[in-house]
């Protein structure tokens, strides 16, 4: 699917001044971009927040070539290590300075890829810099996060209500940009479903206005159908069942499977079995940080859960 198809990256910012961000990390950010001075950084926070966004936008605004690179699918050190020297060894088009943006960066080993990605923030120091993003800094090592500026995306209930305003007048501007027709009062309740997961709001307002009208349904919990779809199979340990919803829900955040999962636990499980509901869960959920094959992980742990837990 083409890029410019999708209305997150049509209309992702093109500068640090356009996004969606609490007044205090923006500025901080327009600092940078002002100074011309480019740090290595550590972007945390939830997905959805524009954390690559940003990261792409002030490499742009300051002229710097960059590479995007995704540590849950080129996590590999050999790998990683031979993207990084091809790009830090090219002829710069913009400037002396290269910026290498490693998304999703706490999907790579601690043990291994993080101090070896450490050992490559050194060697190339002299004319790359590194922006890490992660949704959980906890599972970044330490030295990373001495060698780097950590910014916190995660924002408070007061900087929240800002931003979802901030956010409607944004959104607003990109329906009508689409010729899309559509309801105020939907698109409100629609972020505050979803706020601050600004992508998956833009990702929904795109996929239910095919026909040119912002459709109600946008706002339906066809989730949670969907999810107890996986709880029936789980109850009558249908392997063959739970493995095929697993492979078309995997292309999610793998992460809020494990978490509707745990939400709604004592609707579907036995109370006896929810201590050891949260333990599989909590250990799935950590291994699948450093895991190449998530699917594999997933059907692990719901396996893992139809033998050991029982349901209502």
């Amino acid at each position: 699917m083409s890029k410019d198809f999708l209305w997150c990256e049509k209309h992702r910012p093109r500068k640090v001044e356009n996004a969606i961000l609490p007044k205090k990390l923006k500025d901080v950010f327009l600092k940078i971009v002002k100074s011309g001075e480019l740090p290595n950084m550590l972007f945390t926070g939830t997905a959805g927040l524009g954390k690559t966004t940003i990261a792409r936008v002030i490499c742009d605004e300051l002229g710097y070539d960059y590479i995007l690179i995704n540590g849950s699918e080129d996590g590999n050190i050999d790998t990683l290590r031979g993207k990084i020297k091809r790009f830090a060894s090219s002829v710069s088009l913009g400037g002396d300075v290269k910026v290498v943006i490693l998304d999703e960066a706490d999907y790579l080993n601690p043990q291994s890829t993080q101090p070896a990605l450490r050992g490559f923030i050194e060697e190339f120091s002299s004319n790359c810099r590194f922006i890490l993003t992660c949704n959980f800094k906890n599972r970044i090592i330490e030295p990373l996060h001495s060698r780097c500026g950590v910014y916190e995306f995660n924002t408070t209930k007061k900087e929240m209500q800002v931003l979802c305003s901030d956010f409607f007048v944004r959104l607003m501007s990109i329906l009508e940009s689409e010729g899309v027709a559509f309801n105020k009062d939907l698109i409100a309740q629609l972020i505050m479903k979803h706020a601050p997961d600004w992508r998956r709001v833009i990702n929904e307002c795109q996929r239910f206005s095919i026909g040119g009208q912002l459709e109600t349904t946008v706002l339906d919990n066809d989730a949670n159908d969907n999810y107890n779809l996986l709880f029936k199979s789980l109850k009558e340990k249908d392997f063959k069942k739970m493995r095929s919803w697993v492979a078309q829900n995997v292309d999610v955040d793998v992460s809020a499977i494990f978490r509707h999962i745990y939400d709604n636990m004592y609707t579907h499980v036995d109370p006896a079995y929810i201590p050891q509901l949260v333990l599989v869960l909590a250990d799935y959920q950590y291994k699948n940080a450093f895991v190449a094959d998530h699917e594999l992980n997933v059907v692990a742990c719901m396996t893992e859960i139809m033998a050991n837990v029982e349901f209502k």
